[in-house]
């Protein structure tokens, strides 16, 4: 008696079979049309921070709705498409060394902004006890400059203490 029973796969099951990644990765895939952004890694105490912030972030950011980026994240968070970006937790911006980045000042949280080559502005916290940056597309500054800031302002306030961060 054989105990091993062997089945050959015609070609149709070897067709599907030979599918099967490319399905299982198009079934993980996201099409909502999320944006993307790089989750910071920040200590314990700029974390806490952060999740605070992230709690008290409004719904609406200058009119445009919340469309949380990829991966998903309590330190990151998005509004609108293209997608005003906020990352909580930052290192360092290199960036506010930099005799290009403009300070500014909204609502009392002052800010670098940074211009990129797109014609997007990518704005850090300054003296505040976390790094909070914010990048808006480039369609976006020419209609509306930085007055997504303003909405932000004050969840910041409330959730980043004022001082140097680490």
């Amino acid at each position: 008696m054989n105990l091993f029973r062997h089945r050959h796969f015609g070609l149709p099951a070897l067709s599907v079979l030979s599918l099967l990644p490319l399905l299982i990765v198009t079934g993980c895939s996201s099409t909502d049309g999320a944006p993307t952004a790089a989750v910071p890694s920040p200590d314990a105490k700029v974390t806490k921070m952060c999740r605070k912030l992230h709690d008290l972030l409004p719904q609406k950011v200058e009119g445009h709705g919340r469309n949380d980026p990829e991966p998903h994240s309590e330190l990151t968070a998005a509004w609108g498409s293209p997608a005003i970006i906020l990352r909580c937790g930052v290192a360092w911006p290199s960036a506010m060394a930099d005799k290009d980045t403009l300070p500014a000042t909204v609502n009392g949280v002052g800010w670098g902004v940074e211009k990129l080559d797109d014609g997007a502005q990518r704005m850090y916290t300054a003296l505040r006890q976390a790094y909070v940056e914010v990048t808006i597309p480039k369609e976006l500054v020419a209609r509306d400059g930085a007055a997504p800031l303003v909405d932000l302002a004050g969840p910041i306030k409330k959730a980043i203490p004022k001082g140097i961060a680490d």
